[in-house]
């Protein structure tokens, strides 16, 4: 069972999609997530790209930050987003929304976020072309926090201009999941 582990939402249980379609992040990978971006959330505007249940955005809504913007494609998974927020008490903060990532990214130029999180499915490449296209569409901070789940180990899959233009900050392995949180490149902002 997941659950919003801390803040105003604690011990609540949040509903999962059934089935193989969605992986949700597990609650011990879940902590350490949140303990590794520390605790500087109040009042941080956050993007969960590939939402799932929503959990990783309202676990942040719960601790404080200002506002989520949740996205997924599954109108199904947009479903549970809606009723785990409604459930959790954090609609308020909730900006909901029905698109693939790049859709989203193509309409939302300029729109900066302090804190992503990025976990699509593990077998795709779309973290990858998330990364870029965030940068692309000028919607990162020079402190932004991005947070990445994937199934393997080197996230940038041997690119090494995709990765020159972000900073590892910390890497840790959890169960099948590997968690890299990065943030721009400082030379993205002063070229």
């Amino acid at each position: 069972m997941m659950r919003i582990i801390t803040g105003s939402a604690k011990g609540i249980p949040l509903a999962t999609l059934p089935g193989e379609a969605t992986r949700p992040t597990a609650e011990r990978t879940k902590e350490a997530v949140f303990s590794m971006i520390g605790f500087d959330i109040e009042g941080r505007e956050v993007l969960d790209l590939f939402s799932g249940s929503g959990q990783l955005a309202l676990e942040a809504l719960s601790r404080g930050a200002g506002r989520a913007v949740l996205v997924d494609r599954s109108r199904e998974a947009i479903a549970i987003i809606r009723a785990n927020a409604k459930k959790t008490r954090l609609e308020g903060g909730c900006e909901i929304i029905c698109s693939d990532h790049a859709g989203f990214i193509s309409r939302s130029k300029g729109r900066k976020f302090d804190i992503v999180f990025l976990d699509p499915p593990y077998a795709s490449e779309l973290c990858l072309s998330s990364l870029c296209g965030l940068l692309d569409a000028d919607m990162l901070k020079p402190s932004s926090i991005i947070v990445c789940e994937t199934g393997e180990e080197d996230l940038f899959k041997g690119n090494r201009t995709i990765e020159s233009r972000f900073e590892v900050i910390k890497k840790a392995k959890y169960g099948r999941a590997y968690i890299t949180i990065l943030t721009p490149a400082k030379e993205e902002y002063y070229e």
